[in-house]
């Protein structure tokens, strides 16, 4: 897979970009100037980055796979260590399906009512593959998202969540805790 060169990063004058960081040549990015991207992240083929005034936070040591996107006008973070499964779709922003109000972009702002609300993944957490998160969603530290779930409430920590709607499953081991501290500890040297 081809990556954009650090010069090219550059030009493209994102809010932040660390230390190796890789982005697929063929990501589309919307906006970089409200995109933060930590050291030794890496965002793959054909995902999407669209981000909205509020801005996209991606901390370190995060993978964001294939065909995956990250829309809205309100803020995502994506804290680190947390892996992006392919075709995740992540939504700050999202239409009322009510029927109360007309729907799509195309339709003047006086006949729509749109969600803008806050998405953070805390540390450690792994959303798996076809899965979505809606607007105003918090998963807490080290929560597992199954594949082909909706997640539409929070989810707390150290919990593997599967389904539509996501419902809790089991407890999630916290072994990677420590498997941190002995990367961080190797990664800078001590």
């Amino acid at each position: 897979m081809p990556f954009l060169t650090e010069n090219e990063l550059k030009s493209m004058k994102f809010k932040h970009v660390g230390r190796n960081v890789n982005v697929s040549t063929k990501a589309s990015i919307y906006c970089p100037e409200n995109i933060s991207i930590g050291d030794n992240s890496r965002i793959d083929d054909f995902c999407i980055l669209s981000a909205g005034d509020k801005g996209i936070f991606i901390g370190e040591y995060v993978h964001i796979a294939c065909y995956s996107s990250l829309i809205g006008k309100s803020k995502i973070i994506i804290e680190d260590f947390c892996n992006i499964s392919g075709r995740v779709s992540i939504y700050s922003s999202s239409d009322d399906f009510s029927g109360a109000c007309l729907t799509n972009p195309t339709i003047p702002a006086a006949f729509r009512k749109v969600i803008n609300e806050q998405v953070i993944l805390d540390k450690h957490v792994v959303v798996g593959a076809g899965s979505v998160i809606l607007p105003g969603v918090v998963i807490g530290e080290a929560s597992a998202i199954g594949a082909l779930s909706l997640v539409s409430d929070n989810c707390e920590p150290f919990w593997i969540y599967g389904g539509v709607p996501a419902k809790k499953i089991k407890e999630r081991k916290k072994d990677l805790l420590q498997q941190e501290i002995i990367l961080l500890k190797k990664s800078h040297g001590k």
